[in-house]
């Protein structure tokens, strides 16, 4: 691979990086709006199916960019991606608790309770959400490298699927245990949310399949890459540091 090659890789795994942390972030901030996601009424074990927070929209897109950066960079590269991501909502949180505690202007458009009503539950969402995240995550990239392994790169499916369901169900269960002990949210709706929850992950993990499919063709066909061959991006930066 050319100096040029490894330019480019390292400048997308960049942009990578930033989808994954912003749609981390946002996930976050935006959790403790509801909607009924299934457009027909759906119940099991008396739960009534879809209420799920609009913070999972851009959640499963950290995911399938996980595992994007495992296939093509990584198992390394993508637990980077995932601490970075980590620091990234600490840090927002800490700004939010901050302006929480800044007073409002009179005519400000936003009063202080309406802020404090919107990110008052912040610091213990937050905590509760990437202390679940952390599990989820980290088991969701050693799940997809043993099966990446087990099947010499091949199966691509598999690995993204089984992964991803796994990391998703220990994400769901444990966010949502977390979110109720910690009485943001009301126990009367665990199972709805546990179960809605799972279920549109599962879904969604489903449909982004083809997409890793083409992100993984669309890298290998530009640089090169046989089936199960990585970039290797700290190759790149040590010749750039002794250059």
């Amino acid at each position: 691979m050319t100096v040029a090659d490894k330019k480019l890789a390292a400048k997308i795994y960049l942009y990578l990086a930033a989808l994954f942390i912003t749609s981390l972030v946002v996930s976050n901030l935006i959790f403790l709006k509801f909607f009924y996601w299934y457009p027909f009424d759906m119940e099991i074990f008396g739960e009534r199916l879809f209420k799920i927070s609009v913070g999972l929209l851009p959640y499963p897109i950290t995911f399938l960019i996980t595992d994007a950066i495992s296939e093509i960079y990584g198992k390394k590269k993508a637990n980077q991606v995932v601490i970075a991501g980590i620091f990234a909502s600490f840090f927002s949180l800490g700004i939010i608790y901050i302006a929480k505690y800044v007073p409002a202007l009179p005519d400000s458009r936003v009063s202080d309770e309406t802020f404090t009503h919107v990110f008052g539950n912040a610091p213990l969402a937050v905590l509760a959400s990437m202390l679940s995240y952390l599990f989820a995550q980290f088991i969701d990239i050693k799940l997809y490298h043993y099966w990446k392994n087990l099947t010499k790169g091949k199966h691509l499916w598999l690995r993204n699927n089984f992964s991803t369901f796994a990391s998703q169900f220990v994400d769901t269960f444990s966010v949502i245990t977390l979110l109720c002990l910690f009485k943001i949210l009301p126990w009367d709706i665990y199972l709805g949310l546990l179960l809605s929850g799972f279920i549109f992950k599962v879904l969604v993990a489903f449909l982004d399949t083809p997409f890793l499919y083409l992100i993984v063709y669309l890298f290998r066909r530009r640089f090169g890459l046989k089936i199960g061959e990585e970039i290797d991006l700290d190759d790149y930066a040590e010749n750039l540091s002794s250059s």
